[in-house]
């Protein structure tokens, strides 16, 4: 038997777990899964919102005066706004001029669009008996009504406020199928403030949910192969302490904004009703940090270059051959 035979039939079996991304030992412990993880969640919250896609468009004017009609007969709402878009800022439709927005300070401002239209002036009625009616021709008309959230507050008749006038507002929440309806009425009674709100959007539909799990499993396998080959390829190097600098600001830069946002995101969705979650990058901090998202981006993709021009140091196999 000679001895190639003697010798071990498949040494990338051994070798294979390294190459599918197992990190290098010290720092690279740490911040390789963390960003791994993460980069998991972004590719989700993308896929998600790619998914969302497939809605169908922001109810149109007639749709809305068909609704509004039906539930709130006798309200001056005729004046019907529609969204130029299914996502817009401010109220305007995405596009290159509104990066700057995102970017610095008003990401949070990137909503999903919806049709409404106000009522102006002293309502016609008791702020209680708007409410009731529309309850009822809500769930008549096969909305799902959710309980009314009433808060309190003060309206001033004049600049100086010597008459304060206590005031409550309710909120009115309902879905019907795919389109969701959320409701303000205020019994204030100044000539030219609302006390009639209401507005119509659609839920997220149901490609989200998959779309945005999938992205997050295929970006966190990617993203374990791509940042542990990272940490081999300069263990050893000089470069190692500048990759991992580099590295674990990416990944403070990143988590920052998913440690703030998603807790405040849970406490509100469980302190009032929601027909349907916040989108997925939402959750995320996103787009109200994108500025640290994109510096952050810089610090992976410096990263991943210096590890890419660091040379390969011979391995034991290489040197018995």
């Amino acid at each position: 038997m000679s001895e190639s035979d003697t010798r071990p039939a498949d040494p990338f079996g051994r070798r294979l777990p390294r190459r599918l991304g197992r990190p290098a030992g010290g720092a690279a412990v740490v911040w390789v899964p963390l960003v791994a993880v993460i980069c998991g969640l972004f590719t989700g919250a993308l896929s998600s919102r790619a998914a969302w896609e497939t809605s169908r468009p922001q109810p149109d004017r007639a749709e809305a005066s068909a609704v509004l009609t039906e539930v709130f007969p006798g309200h001056d709402l005729d004046e019907i706004d529609t969204p130029p878009a299914l996502f817009v800022v401010y109220g305007h439709a995405l596009r290159l001029g509104t990066v700057k927005t995102l970017l610095f300070g008003d990401g949070g401002e990137y909503q999903e669009g919806a049709t409404g239209a106000t009522a102006l002036g002293a309502p016609p009625v008791p702020a209680e008996q708007i409410v009731t009616v529309a309850r009822e021709r809500l769930t008549g008309a096969g909305w799902r009504v959710y309980d009314p959230e009433v808060s309190g507050g003060v309206s001033c008749a004049d600049k100086m406020c010597a008459t304060p006038r206590a005031i409550t507002t309710t909120a009115l929440t309902a879905r019907r199928g795919d389109t969701i309806l959320n409701a303000s009425i205020s019994s204030q009674t100044a000539v030219d403030a609302s006390y009639l709100s209401v507005e119509l959007h659609r839920a997220p539909p149901p490609l989200v949910v998959p779309a945005g799990v999938l992205g997050t499993v295929l970006g966190a396998v990617a993203g374990w192969v791509v940042f542990g080959w990272a940490s081999r390829r300069t263990e050893g190097r000089r470069r190692r302490g500048t990759v991992n600098v580099l590295a674990g600001v990416a990944t403070v830069l990143w988590w920052l904004p998913v440690s703030l946002a998603a807790p405040q995101l849970l406490y509100h969705h469980l302190g009032e009703p929601h027909p349907a979650w916040h989108p997925y990058w939402e959750w995320l901090g996103q787009p109200a940090a994108s500025l640290l998202f994109v510096v952050g981006a810089v610090c992976v993709l410096l990263a991943l270059g210096l590890a890419a021009g660091a040379r390969r140091s011979p391995t034991p196999e290489t040197t018995a051959d």
